[in-house]
């Protein structure tokens, strides 16, 4: 069971290169169909200096290099077998690009349960910035426990 002593905790950092190959199969793999998300020249002809991130790249990134059971089970408490994915949001700040090497840091901002306890919720933040110390985006997530 999670409690409000977790907010402030930090969840780590982690860092992930986007890699040219990796986004052409994403954004193939979600039905994009604009050639600057997988043809370098269309990308560039459009102004980006190489193919640009798809934007909801940055969930599966943001997972990458974290034990996830581990924070669901050891830090927040939760049963694997009781929780789902309740929200995610993004809001960004510039584009990010093939090439480029994100940080990602995460912590958790917020605890609260509805319906008297029996769901239970937290929320993380992932501040995510490039190899330049630009700041690309804010990644917000909950999961909750019923």
């Amino acid at each position: 069971m999670a409690d409000i002593s977790l907010i402030g905790r930090s969840l780590g950092v982690t860092t992930a290169e986007l890699e040219k190959g990796r986004l052409r199969f994403f954004a193939k793999s979600i039905g994009e169909t604009d050639p600057v998300y997988t043809d370098e020249a269309a990308a560039r002809a459009a102004g980006h200096k190489s193919l640009p991130m798809p934007p909801t790249f940055l969930f599966c990134l943001e997972r990458e290099g974290r034990d996830t059971d581990h924070i669901v089970e050891g830090i927040m408490g939760f049963d694997l077998g009781r929780i789902l994915h309740a929200e995610q949001s993004f809001t960004y700040h510039r584009m990010a690009f093939a090439g480029d090497v994100l940080t990602f840091d995460s912590r958790i901002v917020d605890v609260y349960d509805k319906k008297n306890g029996a769901l239970q919720f937290v929320v993380s933040e992932t501040r995510v910035t490039n190899q330049m110390g630009e700041h690309i985006a804010d990644v917000r997530s909950s999961v909750v426990q019923r």
